[in-house]
């Protein structure tokens, strides 16, 4: 069995000492990079002003080489053997930022860390040796969790990812994908800005974060000015003209006819499928053309392929393969727990 751990993707500088706020490791990372201390995940959402993140960020980064070190933290096993890793970028990204991610998590890494947040233990040091480093598509990451995991998903299919910057989708075979099927274009976060531009317009934002505000979406509420805000309403609004706008035209160039009879499955996957107005937009589009069904934990399959794909490329040594996720909403850790 894989277990993942999630955390969300933001972080914000914080020197100060903070002492027991959390209960465990993931609920209280605060790492310590050139001399800086940053919280990361949850604790930057209760600890910090601001908490932040690029979007489709590159390895050069700040925020995506704090996030890995949290992944490679969070990723350590007793053993401490060089451990077999995967990750992934979108397919807008992924040609460009696939050889600097290579360079960046290879090898080893030493990582300071802050356990007084959960432990008042101080600052320690851990050391995390990579032995291999594979970057995919996120959406081939999908693929993979799809065939070898929980689904067992055989034949061709397709797959659809719906993620916070992109949203992604593919044909798939049991020969490869077709690349010509193959789309990236504008996530969740297209519907989030336009969600923002209607709340702009009769209520003051303040200084809420984006993904704050994001959590609002999720949530259907959100409190302004001590007063609890419905958005279910302009929730679907949002997210009905985000499929009109953007997936139904991407998925009508994308397909023809004769891809539809190759294939009358498709897998919906990401965070967005977790969103009953999205779902409802696919359905209505593709009855009679395509069943279509929501993958089990849509937000962990692309971690748990890059986990099955590390399995893969040391060998079957589960002990040492890992799969990380670094996603613009969360970052998802995948490791084998033969205890499970």
């Amino acid at each position: 069995m894989i277990k993942s751990v999630i955390f969300p993707s933001v972080i914000e500088t914080h020197n100060s000492e903070l002492s027991n706020v959390s209960e465990n490791l993931i609920n209280g990372l605060k790492v310590i990079h050139e001399k800086e201390g940053y919280l990361l995940g949850d604790l930057a959402l209760t600890e910090g002003i601001s908490p932040h993140k690029n979007v489709n960020s590159s390895p050069d980064d700040l925020d995506y080489r704090l996030l890995s070190k949290a992944g490679l933290l969070l990723s350590y096993n007793d053993k401490n053997e060089p451990i077999t890793l995967t990750t992934g970028f979108p397919f807008s990204t992924y040609q460009l930022f696939r050889n600097q991610a290579v360079d960046l998590l290879s090898n080893e890494h030493i990582i300071n860390y802050d356990t007084s947040t959960f432990s008042g233990g101080g600052k320690r040091q851990l050391t995390v040796r990579v032995n291999k480093v594979d970057v995919l598509p996120e959406i081939a990451g999908s693929i993979i969790g799809l065939r070898k995991g929980d689904q067992q998903a055989k034949g061709n299919f397709f797959v659809a990812s719906l993620g916070y910057g992109t949203f992604e989708t593919v044909l798939s075979t049991e020969k490869g994908i077709i690349q010509r099927t193959a789309i990236s274009v504008n996530g969740i976060r297209y519907a989030l800005n336009n969600l923002i531009k209607e709340l702009n317009k009769n209520n003051y934002l303040g200084l809420k974060t984006e993904h704050q505000l994001d959590a609002g979406l999720r949530n259907g509420f959100m409190i302004l000015n001590r007063r609890k805000l419905d958005l279910k309403p302009l929730r679907k609004e949002v997210l009905t003209n985000y499929y009109k706008d953007i997936i139904s035209p991407a998925l009508r160039k994308a397909y023809s006819d004769a891809d539809f009879e190759k294939s009358q499955k498709l897998y919906l996957t990401g965070g967005g499928a977790l969103y009953s107005e999205i779902i409802d937009c696919f359905k209505d589009e593709f009855d009679g053309i395509l069943d279509m069904e929501v993958v089990n934990d849509p937000q962990t399959l692309a971690s748990k392929g890059y986990c099955y794909n590390s399995l893969h490329l040391n060998g079957g040594d589960r002990s040492t393969a890992v799969g990380i996720d670094i996603g613009n909403y969360q970052t998802v850790v995948s490791t084998f727990d033969d205890d499970m």
